[in-house]
């Protein structure tokens, strides 16, 4: 069994579980899987799997599970909310980093200055699942449907919020916000930065002003900023 291939499937069940089209066509046409051979498998919600290449067709790999081993849910969690960018390869960009640095949640935020108001989540999950293989993990980030900026704020209960923005004000460096092992939702804006108006609405429900440094950051970037400096603190 090679330890530094991962390959995804849903939450099995049955004796034989079918590869979804693509993870069988990597298996059988890339890696030249054949019948008999180890595989190590992931379902993205804390589980690694042991399994074998038990039969295949022209484009379809069927496997079956030998151990499962259950992975513990990070100690920290991160929920990261972010207005999707104009150029959506920039926003496809932030998803690959944050699975690979551990969030746990992303949701991306209707704002008032968004300059993207739809997306196709089919796509940003393919994403996700490929960064999730690469960089070897068990927990994938919880991807939400695109929520108005009023939505998120109203329901959110973690302990640490913030939001991040470019205006003046009082605004104390996200890093000394954020803490260990403790729940945190941090809201990054889009392109335009938010309106006074939705800094206002996120701070009467908890938010504090933060801000990411004095340069001008990309919303992309500004998002990859607070994914690791959450994952620094979770070093060993």
């Amino acid at each position: 069994m090679r330890d530094d291939q991962l390959y995804f499937i849903t939450k099995p069940s049955g004796e034989l579980i079918a590869l979804d089209e693509e993870e069988s066509r990597h298996l059988l046409t890339v890696m030249r899987g054949r019948v008999g051979e180890r595989l190590r498998l992931t379902d993205g919600q804390g589980a690694f799997y042991e399994a074998e290449l038990a039969e295949t067709s022209k484009r379809q790999a069927y496997v079956r599970i030998l151990a499962t081993h259950p992975i513990a849910p990070p100690t920290g969690r991160l929920h990261i909310a972010i207005a999707p960018t104009k150029h959506i390869d920039r926003f496809e960009w932030f998803l690959e980093k944050a699975a690979e640095l551990g969030v746990s949640r992303i949701t991306p935020l209707l704002c008032q200055r968004s300059e993207r108001t739809t997306l196709r989540l089919d796509r940003l999950e393919k994403i996700l699942i490929a960064a999730l293989k690469q960089s070897l993990q068990a927990w994938m980030p919880q991807l939400q449907p695109l929520t108005p900026l009023a939505e998120v704020v109203q329901r959110a209960g973690e302990p640490i919020r913030a939001i991040a923005w470019c205006g003046e004000g009082l605004r104390q460096p996200v890093q000394t916000l954020l803490q260990p092992h403790t729940a945190a939702l941090i809201l990054i804006g889009p392109e335009g930065d938010f309106t006074p108006e939705e800094v206002a609405l996120a701070q009467a429900h908890g938010f504090a002003a933060v801000h990411l440094g004095h340069s001008r950051l990309r919303t992309e970037t500004a998002g990859m900023l607070v994914a690791a400096a959450y994952r620094l603190l979770h070093l060993d």
